[in-house]
């Protein structure tokens, strides 16, 4: 059985409101039928659709839920996906003020700059190589609309895969050399480790969730495309950001990178 389009399409609006008025709403996950993956990502698209109609631009992805022990919480045996827009890219130390988020949490990883297209589903990770042109550290900020992180799979993947912000790196680097699979991360504030990973975290290797995404994106409809950012997924738990507070990530290979929270 399918949701009905007026949930689907209530979901999206509850999702839209809370966004636009930086209140958390409800889960949504009351308006679809349990398991209705297909469902929320019409909620996700159907958002999508608002944001491009806005004006913003569509610069990206991110993958999601790449933790096999984060996919067993939640139920499911594959990640997701949502969107990266330009308006949610932050330089690097930039200070990010308190009226662009909701209660945030940061996660390291590693980004992809794609130096042509991937437009087909029948692609290797060896054209996922050829395709990268450079790599960054990253901080994805995540964020929730709904109220006090109270998600499952089906609120996360309407809520733009339960994403925020994101900051790179400025030292791009090419793939050539990199252990992505073995990288080391960790994660500071104010000096002291709050969490740690490697890529291996990332089903397996960072490029495995490139794969994946690229493939997935090409069925959809919305293909990666020359000059797209992909933020791979999580090298390490997410922990929850602190608004005063300067979030470092580290990874070998890649550099560092800072998420400055305001205090004000």
């Amino acid at each position: 059985m399918d949701t009905n389009p007026q949930n689907i399409q209530a979901a999206a609006d509850r999702l839209f409101q809370a966004l636009q008025s930086g209140t958390a709403c409800d889960p949504i996950r009351d308006l679809l039928i349990e398991g209705d993956l297909d469902a929320a990502y019409a909620v996700q698209e159907i958002n999508t659709k608002r944001a491009l109609d806005a004006g913003r631009v569509l610069t990206g992805r991110k993958i999601g839920l790449t933790s096999k022990a984060v996919q067993k919480q939640l139920g499911v045996d594959q990640p997701d996906y949502g969107m990266l827009f330009a308006d949610m890219a932050v330089p690097d130390g930039w200070e990010i003020a308190r009226n662009r988020l909701i209660q945030p949490k940061a996660e390291a990883e590693v980004a992809f700059v794609l130096g042509r297209d991937l437009d087909s589903e029948h692609i290797t990770v060896a054209d996922v190589m050829r395709a990268v042109e450079y790599v960054l550290p990253a901080i994805e900020v995540v964020d929730s609309r709904v109220a006090g992180w109270n998600i499952r799979i089906l609120d996360t993947i309407a809520d733009n895969a339960s994403s925020g912000l994101y900051v790179l790196g400025n030292e791009p680097k090419k793939l050539e050399g990199l252990d992505l699979r073995l990288c080391g991360m960790v994660m500071e504030v104010k000096g002291e480790p709050v969490t740690t990973g490697a890529g291996v975290a990332c089903l397996g290797h960072p490029l495995n969730a490139m794969w994946w995404l690229a493939t997935v994106m090409a069925r959809v409809g919305r293909p990666l495309k020359e000059g797209d950012t992909v933020l791979s997924g999580a090298l390490g738990p997410m922990v929850p950001a602190a608004w005063g507070e300067t979030v470092e990530a580290r990874i070998n290979g890649l550099g560092s990178v800072r998420a400055v929270f305001a205090k004000e």
